[in-house]
């Protein structure tokens, strides 16, 4: 025989769950216990992190430069492909605009992400400036998905929100600065490194893969192909990055011009319309 619930004993249950839920969210979580599930969210990015550090750190070391400049740019740098990109461009040659503009154009989706979460690190004191700066790819997709803790306008829930957040940020940027430690520490060993260097070649081919897959469109991807292999034939090669990367650019900013007129065309178009 089913069991009924009088509506008195489910408002004193209903109650119940929102004095528990309010208690909960009053109480700071312990330091400790944040730290043990910071911990348990960047343990997939450990993984990936420690050995990319360590390629990078490799490859840093092949450059003529001091090693502790590699563990400086994972400290206040801390771009990942960005890093391996500026390692292969200094191994090149390429000058300090050639560097900037290649970084800029390739971390620039990191706009993106702070402004997706801005909301979410609001209040956050000076921490507010860690988190934006700790916006890697992989950061970012474990703060993304984290749940929230209260209303989007509880100011308590959002610093505890915050709290953990900091400190993923902290261990993600930790494993990678261990990462690069352990490959700067293995370059010293001098074991035969050839080969290494495909490691930035295998991260650019899978970025490339997510984003295959990730974006609806694919013409994009054949305006690459197609303008690197234009700029292979008619650009020398120490121009070929940033002419290859310009003409992109002007491609892509024609193709929007073209689509917002046309957009403006057919709103024009739909607003007449009832008129006539």
């Amino acid at each position: 025989m089913p069991t009924t619930t009088s509506p008195l004993a489910s408002n004193e249950s209903s109650a119940d769950i929102s004095t528990t839920r309010l208690c909960m969210i009053a109480t700071p979580r312990d330091s400790r216990e944040l730290w043990r599930q910071a911990l348990r969210q960047t343990l997939p990015v450990m993984f990936g992190y420690l050995p990319l550090g360590a390629a990078f750190g490799v490859l840093f070391s092949q450059l003529p430069l001091s090693p502790w400049l590699g563990l400086l740019m994972s400290l206040v740098i801390l771009a990942g492909a960005g890093q391996f990109l500026a390692v292969a461009l200094l191994g090149a040659g390429a000058g300090v605009t050639e560097l900037a503009v290649a970084t800029l154009l390739l971390n620039s989706r990191h706009l993106f992400y702070g402004l997706s979460l801005l909301e979410r690190f609001r209040d956050a004191g000076i921490a507010k400036a860690y988190l934006i700066f700790g916006l890697t790819d992989e950061t970012y997709s474990l703060l993304a998905s984290l749940p929230r803790s209260g209303d989007r306008d509880n100011a308590h829930a959002r610093r505890e929100d915050q709290r953990l957040m900091l400190r993923i940020t902290a261990l993600d940027q930790l494993w990678w600065v261990l990462g690069t430690l352990m490959g700067l520490a293995a370059a010293q060993l001098n074991f035969d490194s050839s080969g290494i260097e495909f490691a930035l070649t295998a991260l650019f081919v899978v970025l490339g893969i997510e984003q295959w897959y990730a974006l609806r469109e694919r013409w994009p991807f054949v305006l690459g192909l197609c303008v690197t292999c234009v700029g292979l034939w008619i650009l020398p090669k120490d121009q070929l990055l940033l002419g290859s990367i310009a003409s992109a650019c002007m491609v892509l900013l024609g193709h929007y011009a073209i689509l917002k007129r046309r957009t403006a065309k057919a709103s024009t178009h739909t607003t007449r319309s009832p008129r006539s």
